[in-house]
Order: structure tokens, then sequence, then C-alpha cells
């Protein structure tokens, strides 16, 4: 019998392209490294409003180099990554908070189905290729039914909340939990520093035997 897994909880959002690559990466990994993946589902909006901190895109220079950054790190990492046209209007109109319940309410009634659903998410805002996430049409109904209830509205607070308590100022953020000791790492290029708190060995973003293609 090996050693316990480590427990990893990545709080991601939709909205956030470092999430998606972030995700790719530690789902690649989650079998080559004795780690427990915890996916949780959390509202970017809610963590720059308690952090104080704002949207990079909302910057002018930012948002340029959030542009550039995301398409090479897309290519580097192999993630179908490609800036929607009407990303201002996502961000500042439509936002993630439904996108966000549905995934909060697919991982309390189909955790097992979260690691798609969200990708599929993901590739919908950032990808032109969507592809099927393997849900049922019923499920989907069923799941959009509840993203108004109090039940998923708390849950995505607490979880939101605790995101905050671990400091974050923005997503993704990974929480290691090591020995009695409690890591958390800010963004999607912190891999290589995980890596070194596991004590495993890091092999890039597209290890090999690893199919990278989505």
């Amino acid at each position: 019998m090996g050693p316990v897994p480590r427990t990893l909880e990545l709080f991601y959002d939709v909205l956030s392209p470092y999430s998606w690559l972030g995700f790719e990466v530690l789902c690649r990994y989650k079998n080559i490294w004795n780690i427990s993946l915890q996916l949780r589902p959390s509202f970017i909006a809610g963590i720059m409003k308690d952090s104080g901190n704002q949207p990079p895109a909302l910057l002018p220079r930012k948002a340029q180099y959030l542009r550039n950054d995301v398409r090479l790190l897309g290519q580097h990492i192999q993630v179908p990554m490609q800036f929607p046209k009407d990303f201002f209007s996502v961000i500042l109109e439509k936002g993630s908070l439904s996108a966000m319940r549905f995934l909060t309410a697919v991982s309390m009634e189909h955790p097992e189905m979260l690691e798609k659903v969200s990708r599929e998410l993901w590739m919908r805002i950032w990808s032109r290729a969507a592809e099927k996430a393997g849900m049922s049409s019923e499920q989907a109904r069923g799941l959009l039914e509840k993203i108004s209830t109090p039940k998923v509205k708390n849950k995505l607070k607490e979880t939101t909340e605790a995101a905050c308590k671990y400091g974050a100022f923005g997503l993704p953020i990974t929480v290691a939990h090591l020995d009695n000791q409690t890591h958390m790492l800010f963004g999607s290029d912190r891999m290589e520093l995980l890596a070194h708190l596991l004590g495993e060995k890091w092999m890039g973003p597209v290890p090999p035997g690893i199919n990278a293609r989505l």
C-alpha cells in the first residue's frame, strides 16, 4: 500500500483563461503525482471585490498583454485558447455567476462529471470548437433549474469565501495541504514550484505519455 495522496484544491472560474491552463495541467498530473485533486468552482468577481483587486482586462496595458500571453501560453501548454471577440461584454455584462452556479450544482449532484463539464464551459468561451461534455439534456435541464436555489447559491458563496480565506486575490489558486501545512499558490505558472513542494518531478506542461488534445 502506497503513501496517502496529498490533497490539492483548485479554485477556478471559467471566465479566467489562466484557470483553464492550470486546470488542464493539474488534470494531466493527477494520475502521475501522488495527489487527490479537488475541483472547487468559485466566483472570481466575488474574490476581486473582497480583495480590492480588479480584472487585468479592464486596464488597457494589461488587456493587451493578456491577449498575447494567453495566446502564447495556449500554444505552449497545448490548450486551444482563442480570445472571444466579445470578451469585454462577457466580462462586463454577462459575467460568470450563472456558469459557476451551474458548475456548483454539478459538483453537488454529479461530481464525477465536474471535470468534463468545466472543460466544456471553457471550450465554449475560449475556443471555437466546443465538444459535448457527455451530460444528457435531462441532466443539464435539471441542474439549470437548481442554480437559483439557496442551496447552490450558498455553496458557491462558501467556496468563494474559502478561497478568500486562503488569501486569494484572483484565480486560479491551488491550495496544497502538506504535512499539516497549507500552501496557497496563485496562477497557472507555479506548477514547477508545486512539484517542488510535493517532492514530485516536473516534466513540463505536457508530461510524457499524456495526450493533450482536447
